[in-house]
């Protein structure tokens, strides 16, 4: 059992599941909109294959998510929502013109955090680039003068619950999956890790 060494209360245990739960920043409903969920879902794929955690389930609502992952050694639970949170603030706020993508949309925080390589990872946040722009373009044709969005902000912290055994853990995926049901969402929901077209994200367990 180790201390994250960004907190004093954050504790993580290894090979250990945890389900995590954060929200934006007042509750924000910032994923009403679909772009925003497809931009989500991008980010947390990219943070996934650089921080090589296993997912085995995740859902995004109106203005939360949940994941249930498991960390390696080499990334524990706060390093990895402060890439995700990060890059998914940034990302959203440059698709809604707020902040530039001067030096590219990921590339130029990913080489900062020195996890960015000449290498198969490299190619992987080009593509997520282009990605980045292309939602950019369909948000700007979605509303050409103006739009009704704030600045996109997370709360600043987030929940995480230790999984202690397989019926705590499977308890924690049914929530997850019938998270849009209890939250009142649309009955075709799409951002659930159950989602055929996110197999790619769901590890096996």
């Amino acid at each position: 059992m180790k201390k994250h060494r960004n907190s004093q209360k954050r504790i993580y245990f290894e090979d250990a599941c945890y389900f995590i739960t954060s929200n934006t920043f007042n509750w924000y409903p910032f994923f009403k909109e679909p772009i925003f969920c497809d931009l989500f879902v991008e980010n947390l794929r990219l943070c996934k294959r650089l921080k090589g955690f296993l997912l085995y389930g995740w859902v995004l609502g109106y203005d939360h998510f949940h994941l249930q992952i498991q960390p390696n050694d080499k990334w524990n639970i706060s390093k990895i929502m402060q890439f995700l949170k990060r890059h998914v603030s940034r990302n959203i706020n440059i698709v809604m013109s707020y902040q530039s993508a001067e030096g590219g949309i990921g590339q130029s925080r990913l080489r900062i955090s020195g996890v960015l390589h000449y290498d198969e990872n490299w190619l992987h946040v080009n593509k997520f680039d282009q990605c980045v722009h292309k939602l950019k373009n369909q948000f700007h044709q979605k509303y050409p003068n103006n739009h009704p969005f704030p600045q996109f902000r997370w709360h600043e912290s987030f929940y995480d619950h230790y999984t202690r055994n397989d019926y705590d853990f499977f308890d924690k995926l049914e929530y997850i999956e019938y998270n849009p049901v209890k939250h009142g969402l649309p009955e075709d929901w799409e951002y659930v890790y159950t989602n055929p077209k996110y197999e790619d994200l769901a590890d096996e367990f």
